[in-house]
């Protein structure tokens, strides 16, 4: 959004301050001021100048010398322009002044360029005529400037005056940064409605008259709107006996300054109007509307049109467009048909000003590739009653530009206009929000500088908002006006009220973390894959047809095949990346993740999946099945898991190999398995090597864990040790063996540890030797060899249950 200086004067005439008082002033009470520029900046020393005289260069048959009066002297100028004559009044750079730039009207200096008197071809100069070009702007903005040439004055200029305040030059464009939600600050009128409250300033509208003819607007058009959805307010004024030709100067100025070109008094209307109070219009041409009627519908799918620029539209079903009895002229909101575009012709205008759905209008802008000034401001979401207003304002400057004759009365299609918000005043939440003590009464001084009305009922104080401000919703958005217009430099620092908190993870994510360091810590790196796969993993792991992990959630719109469900187990990605590794050569390959399966409730789906994170290794190269067993004892023992751990061989797993896997069970709850990857699902996988995997389910994991711990302090009693060594049937698990030492061996039993495992000629056949070191301590006593020999004839009888017998 850009507005010029004097136009924000236009409605605050008591505004007086430099450009950048008024950029900080502005950016502190909420108006961010992006950046200005003085128009003025590179001209200095330029004056309106009359032509007395014009001779021939003596010595270049394309220059003159002209005799140039500036009001308090005669000069010589020697100039090459083609259109000069005598009496013409033209702006003039003096000795010594600063022009913006060249007349080819390429990129302007930085800093403007210099004009000293001198000698042209022999012939002194003492200053220069000025194009429209030099002095920083374009025959799009100057349309009554030569194309080429100096720039001519009216004939009612003052000789002397100050040229660049009569082109309007004197002035400062400023551009602001206006969030969407402040709708208001897209038109001038809201801009300079900051500035009056900004700077106490009164603020002083435009005072838009009724006006019109005796005639009724119902008898030259009628509006049906079908769909209102979409329009919730359509307003069309007619105006006959038009005159089209060059809009006012000041007209043209303050369009310039906005970046909008001048074309005709008409079309600058509709565009200050849509500039002034950010309402967009729209001008047809009544004689090319059929039946005078105005359709506001829908467009139909596959429906084309051409818009004002020319180009064909396709259109669809969302598109909302302005039809009249028979065809579309318009795409509502958007851009105007060229069946009903305005013509030098034109002898009656049907002005439109309506409110439309602001996502739509987004919607089909972006659809049709088409985003023009109006549909910006429409997508924001107008308020309905600046329509009407906007529309009376156009058909009074008809009037006073003498552009035509108003029709008199409104044609207004509306769904009923909310009341104004109301809300209560509350001076003591506001403070206690921003930690301030502003006065009640200068809180109320503020609310009316902003148009906000405090009434009293029924004993209690009440705010009623303006329909303009259509972000005051609740007590923060009042709390916040406050806050800007007393000034935020002035709030001081407090300490937030309230119960303060110390912010860390939650359980499960601390839990999770520690997952990841016991990985990291035994060498793992962390990978990330897609939870996205194709149906054909499950035939890669070798899993039977009826398997329940084929039953997934399918995506609607998936990428391909193979990115066509969501996944059900979590190894294809981990065996997916170890394949990569070890195709590229890399050794000892250790990587780890954390990451969801997705596990349907139904099918078909009815609600959202069971979502459960897995921890999920993988390794190749160094270490074995017992490597990974190691990790994960590491892990489970780091969050609290100190009870004896239970591996049960008959997992299960297709994918692994069917004598080197194992379920990790803890306290009769299955947490996860591991294992070696099956040697058919290494070779699919192009892995040439052994690999391990190991996989826990989180949500069996988290409820099991805890971070207590509880000091025991340093054992004050001697240790005892027995080693036994056992010949145990093949089929007898060391598990079972170390759950039998940790049944029999009573309080006294204090730690025990594998040392040796052996098959060999020396055993007989279907037997391994297993040697253990048993260790006992109390804690209150030092232990006596009857004590020791008790508790270790307990294990020893267990053990012959199962079989087992001393080695001798």
């Amino acid at each position: 959004m850009n507005t010029s200086l004097s136009w924000i004067k236009a409605y605050v005439p008591d505004l007086d301050c430099t450009a950048q008082e008024y950029r900080d002033a502005m950016t502190l009470t909420g108006t961010k001021v992006e950046g200005f520029e003085r128009k003025d900046k590179n001209l200095d020393k330029i004056v309106v100048g009359q032509i007395e005289k014009i001779d021939r260069h003596p010595d270049a048959d394309k220059l003159v010398v002209c005799q140039v009066n500036i009001g308090t002297e005669t000069i010589q100028i020697v100039t090459g322009a083609p259109n000069v004559k005598e009496g013409q009044k033209v702006p003039v750079v003096l000795d010594g002044g600063k022009v913006a730039g060249g007349h080819d009207g390429g990129p302007l200096p930085e800093d403007g360029i210099a004009i000293k008197a001198g000698k042209l071809r022999g012939v002194e100069s003492n200053g220069m005529m000025c194009s429209i070009e030099e002095l920083g702007s374009n025959r799009d903005m100057y349309p009554e400037a030569p194309e080429e040439g100096i720039y001519i004055f009216k004939d009612d200029v003052e000789v002397g005056a100050d040229a660049v305040e009569l082109l309007g030059l004197r002035d400062t464009v400023f551009e602001y940064e206006v969030t969407s939600n402040r709708v208001d600050c897209y038109s001038v009128l809201g801009i300079a409605r900051e500035a009056a409250a900004t700077f106490r300033k009164p603020f002083h509208p435009p005072v838009v008259k009724a006006c019109g003819n005796g005639e009724d607007v119902n008898d030259y058009v009628s509006v049906e709107v079908k769909d209102t959805d979409l329009c919730t307010r359509y307003c069309a004024r007619v105006c006959k006996n038009i005159k089209i030709g060059p809009s006012p100067e000041w007209m043209q100025r303050r369009l310039a300054s906005s970046g909008i070109r001048p074309i005709n008094n008409l079309v600058d209307i509709t565009n200050y109007v849509m500039e002034e109070y950010g309402q967009p219009m729209h001008a047809f041409d009544l004689d090319t509307v059929e039946g005078h009627k105005i359709i506001v519908r829908r467009a139909k799918d596959g429906d084309q049109f051409q818009t004002l620029d020319g180009q064909m539209r396709k259109l669809d079903g969302e598109v909302l467009m302005i039809c009249d009895a028979e065809k579309e002229i318009g795409i509502a909101g958007i851009m105007g048909g060229e069946n009903s575009k305005i013509t030098d012709d034109v002898h009656t205008v049907l002005f439109e000003a309506a409110i439309f759905n602001g996502a739509n209008i987004r919607k089909s802008a972006k659809r049709l590739g088409l985003r023009t000034d109006a549909s910006g401001k429409f997508e924001k979401g107008l308020e309905p009653r600046n329509a009407e207003d906007a529309i009376n304002r156009a058909c009074q400057l008809i009037e006073e530009l003498g552009c035509g004759e108003v029709v008199g009365g409104i044609v207004d299609v509306k769904e009923p206009i909310p009341e104004l918000r109301e809300l209560p005043f509350e001076p003591e939440r506001y403070n206690r929000l921003l930690g301030t003590n502003v006065r009640n009464e200068e809180m109320l001084e503020i609310f009316s500088r902003l148009d906000i009305r405090a009434v009293e009922e029924n004993g209690q104080m009440k705010l009623v908002l303006p329909a303009f401000r259509q972000d005051l919703i609740g007590m923060a958005d009042i709390a916040e006006e406050v806050a800007r217009f007393y000034g935020y430099d002035k709030i001081p620092t407090t300490l937030p009220s309230g119960e303060s908190t110390n912010g860390k993870l939650s359980y499960k994510l601390r839990i999770e973390q520690k997952a990841r360091d016991i990985a990291e810590y035994c060498g793992f790196s962390q990978g990330m894959t897609y939870s996205f796969e194709s149906p054909k993993v499950f035939d890669k792991l070798l899993l039977s047809a009826d398997d329940k992990l084929r039953k997934t959630v399918t995506i609607s719109n998936p990428l391909g095949e193979d990115f066509s469900i969501m996944r059900t187990i979590s190894l294809n990605g981990m065996l997916t990346s170890l394949a990569t590794n070890y195709n590229r050569r890399n050794k000892n390959v250790k990587l780890y993740e954390l990451g969801n399966i997705y596990i349907p409730k139904a099918l078909p789906v009815t609600e959202l999946p069971d979502e459960r994170m897995q921890f999920t290794l993988g390794f190749y190269g160094e270490g074995d099945f017992f490597t990974m067993k190691g990790v994960i004892e590491e892990f489970l023992e780091s969050v609290g898991l100190k009870d004896k751990k239970e591996y049960d061989p008959n997992a299960g797993k297709t994918f692994l190999h069917p004598g080197r896997q194992a379920l990790v069970k803890y306290q009769g709850h299955v947490l996860g398995y591991f294992g070696e990857v099956h040697p058919e699902v290494c070779d699919t996988y192009g892995i040439g090597t052994k690999a391990y995997v190991a996989v826990l389910d989180m949500p069996e994991v988290v409820p099991l864990t805890t971070f207590d711990r509880k000091y025991e302090g340093i054992a004050r009693f001697p240790a005892v040790s027995r080693d036994i060594s056992m010949v145990v049937p093949k089929e007898v698990l060391v598990g079972q063996i170390e759950q039998m030492i940790a049944q029999r061996g009573g309080k006294i039993l204090e730690s025990y540890s594998l040392f040796d495992i052996y098959e060999g000629s020396q055993i007989k056949e279907g037997f391994k030797s297993v040697a253990y070191s048993i260790t006992f301590r109390a804690k209150d006593k030092t232990l006596e060899e009857a004590d020791v020999s008790a508790a270790m004839k307990k294990i020893l009888n267990g053990l012959e249950q199962m079989g087992i017998e001393l080695r001798q």
